[in-house]
């Protein structure tokens, strides 16, 4: 199994059993970890259809 490069910098990344694996460096998951801290990252997401909470035509009505 080949192993991945470095997802911050493209280097070789460092052994599995590491600390900073899957990185290359303290420094490449630094820079990964405060990416995510500014928000840099997201994960997408899809908002749900509020159809079932409205009561539509048709629907039975809510209780409330």
């Amino acid at each position: 199994m080949t192993a991945r490069p470095c997802p911050i910098c493209g280097k070789p990344s460092a052994p599995a059993e590491s600390d900073v694996a899957p990185f290359c460096s303290q420094r490449c998951k630094d820079v990964d970890l405060n990416r995510w801290l500014k928000g840099t990252y997201a994960i997408p997401a899809v908002e749900a259809d509020d159809d079932e909470d409205e009561g539509g035509e048709g629907d039975s009505p809510a209780i409330h």
